[in-house]
């Protein structure tokens, strides 16, 4: 059992640094600009438009909810008027990044790792090098440089369909007064709390694709290969995302407000 414990923790720690050498290898193309305008556009087609459904749904439906249990809460102790401010604070920051990351790795990330998993399977990028193409110039750096730019765009939709969701909700089937719940919203929502929730969705991009295109590059042989790096893709993008998540709220809020 020690033996394949050592074996396990050597394994993990290679992959760890070779995830790390990587991401340096992919940052370096992207700063050098080695990569290629059409496979950018074709990339952002793909993570950003393609995606907005289950974003959009996502965002708006989880806005609907947190509203009414959070009027539910709120109404014992008179508080109604505050609900939307809870459900703009709560999906700026927190819930909005966080879920559209989610979505995203699950779609997205899972795209990645099988697409990039087949041409590995079928030498496709064993073919590249021999084209003298490198496959971190035109298969990582545009994927990587595509997510980040899409996912706080694809945040933004969600946050704001969130809170539409959220005021229909509270205004039209709870009652809360419409005036006193936008005054209110307005309020105690700031600017950095979007702020906070559009840098995360910076980091979450960068991990769903790094990760996506890791695991597919690295995958094993066969269709069970491809198929584990699959799974692997999205449950270790979710992971990083949730456990970053808590890290990221600690060191921006005290960034950004000193607390």
């Amino acid at each position: 059992m020690v033996g394949r414990l050592q074996t396990w923790v050597r394994g993990q720690i290679e992959g760890l640094g070779a995830y790390a050498l990587l991401c340096v290898e992919t940052a370096v193309s992207l700063v050098s600009r080695r990569w290629e305008a059409a496979v950018l556009l074709q990339q952002i087609q793909f993570i950003g438009v393609k995606s907005q459904s289950v974003v959009l749904i996502t965002g708006a439906f989880t806005g609907m909810v947190l509203c009414a249990q959070t009027f539910f809460q709120f109404h014992k102790v008179k508080m109604d008027t505050a609900t939307l401010a809870v459900v703009s604070v709560s999906m700026g920051s927190e819930l909005g990044p966080v879920l559209t990351g989610l979505m995203v790795a699950g779609r997205v990330g899972a795209a990645m790792a099988a697409e990039l998993g087949s041409m590995r399977v079928t030498e496709q990028i064993d073919a590249l090098r021999t084209l003298a193409t490198h496959p971190v110039d035109y298969l990582l750096a545009p994927r990587l440089l595509a997510t980040v730019l899409a996912l706080p765009l694809l945040t933004a939709e969600a946050v704001t369909f969130g809170i539409g969701a959220g005021y229909g909700v509270g205004v039209g089937l709870l009652g809360i007064d419409p005036a006193y719940a936008w005054y209110n919203m307005l309020r105690y929502t700031d600017v950095e709390d979007m702020i906070i929730g559009l840098l995360k969705s910076v980091v979450f991009g960068a991990v769903v694709a790094t990760v996506g295109c890791y695991k597919g590059m690295t995958c094993g042989e066969g269709a069970e290969g491809v198929g584990r790096a699959t799974t692997e893709a999205v449950v270790t993008a979710s992971i990083t995302i949730l456990i970053s998540n808590f890290f990221l709220t600690l060191f921006l809020n005290r960034l950004i407000y000193g607390n």
